[in-house]
């Protein structure tokens, strides 16, 4: 598969990367920086970007605000989902709600499912 860089998109994920959620920022900065692995924020694979992305896991991270529970969001994410599945990565999906009440389990999970994963 040859791969072109869409510049649209690689300045859309500089501008997200600034722009993080609140619960963006709380998973960045108090769980996932601090991990002994690798992780992206606002990666690119082709024609989508996901909002973070463990590569030594193959594992992508969305954190879902209420935007997603419509049903357009929802094909959207479930096409999107298939692919990055067919690219070899697993997708955990977390809505932000989540991330603000059990973010404890929230990010267990997310370490349970890199160590699988990993080793």
């Amino acid at each position: 598969m040859v791969y072109v860089e869409d510049q649209s998109l690689k300045n859309l994920s500089r501008v997200l990367r600034k722009n993080m959620t609140k619960e963006e920022k709380h998973l960045w900065y108090d769980f996932l920086k601090k991990l002994p692995y690798t992780v992206k924020r606002q990666k690119q694979f082709e024609r989508y970007i996901v909002d973070f992305y463990c590569h030594e896991g193959r594992l992508v991270i969305e954190l879902d605000g209420s935007q997603h529970y419509k049903e357009d969001a929802r094909r959207n994410d479930a096409e999107r989902d298939a692919y990055l599945r067919k690219l070899g990565l697993m997708v955990l999906r977390y809505s932000n709600y989540e991330v603000n009440i059990n973010f404890d389990g929230v990010c267990t999970d997310i370490m349970k499912h890199i160590r699988e994963r990993v080793f």
